[in-house]
């Protein structure tokens, strides 16, 4: 790694970073440069493990004491990573959020394998519709790599596992699950069907099977989670195998709760499908 000196948040150099709390903006970005933004130096050094090319890193002059950690993370690169030491005025008016997470790195995106390619030889599967919170992508991520899920299948309108948010919010699990995006929503269950998996789409309805008894027979499993408010939509509900709900306790219905959020639910679904046969 190589130190650069930078002392304004107009400097062309800084560009990757720029205004990273715009969503819009940053969407159009970083699909436009192939590019993506890790926040500290334990994710960093994950995305970096994790075979990500280091376009450069941006430090706040606070923080240069992280710079051993992240030459040590960068050994195995055969390559010249400049570091941008800024002030940390300049990387709070450049980013737009105050940096106290120390490094941001700038990493290069790598081409996503297709359905088939990601679910061909696994057995448990998780599959999200259009889930477009960036945090709760990255949270589900994180559940499915830490309760040892295979693989995860996004719809085509669902959340970038590589934003920054989801990035931050999975620890850098992004970088440790394989995972897809579907090319069509409409018959994007089709190949999980021909691959010999049965669908169990999660929803809080009374009438689904309880999870845990619909897990026995199949011995490959897709789980279908949708969105926090509307749930799966209709057609994959539909297209599903058979639906299934987390039981909740009658004392809690009887109060008014009658459901997980979207990360909960996913996080118990991903612990009972990963269970031994």
């Amino acid at each position: 790694m190589r130190t650069v000196e930078i002392g304004s948040a107009g400097d062309d150099r800084l560009a990757d970073y720029t205004r990273l709390t715009d969503a819009g903006l940053r969407t159009h970005l970083e699909a436009e440069h192939g590019l993506f933004i890790a926040e500290g130096t334990k994710v960093i050094t994950r995305a970096v493990a994790a075979g990500y090319p280091v376009r450069s890193m941006l430090l706040g002059r606070a923080r240069l004491g992280d710079l051993p950690a992240l030459g040590e993370a960068c050994q195995s690169m055969r390559q010249d990573v400049p570091v941008f030491v800024v002030p940390d005025d300049v990387a709070e008016s450049l980013t737009g959020f105050r940096v106290h997470r120390g490094a941001l790195a700038s990493l290069s995106r790598r081409p996503l394998p297709a359905v088939r390619d990601v679910v061909g030889a696994v057995r448990r599967v998780v599959v999200l519709e259009d889930l477009v919170d960036h945090g709760n992508v990255g949270a589900i991520f994180r559940c499915a790599a830490a309760l040892g899920v295979d693989a995860v299948v996004l719809s085509p309108r669902c959340a970038d596992p590589l934003y920054r948010r989801a990035v931050k919010v999975s620890m850098g699990a992004v970088f440790a699950i394989p995972y897809a995006r579907m090319t069509g929503w409409y018959d994007g269950l089709a190949e999980l069907k021909a691959s010999g998996f049965r669908l169990l789409a999660l929803t809080p309805d009374d009438r689904a099977a309880p999870i845990a008894g619909a897990l026995c027979a199949a011995s490959r499993v897709a789980l279908l989670l949708g969105t926090e408010g509307d749930g799966l939509s209709a057609r994959w509900q539909d297209e599903a195998d058979l639906t299934v709900r987390i039981p909740m306790n009658p004392a809690a219905r009887a109060a008014g709760v009658d459901s997980l959020n979207v990360v909960a639910a996913a996080a118990i679904a991903c612990h009972l499908l990963t269970q031994p046969d």
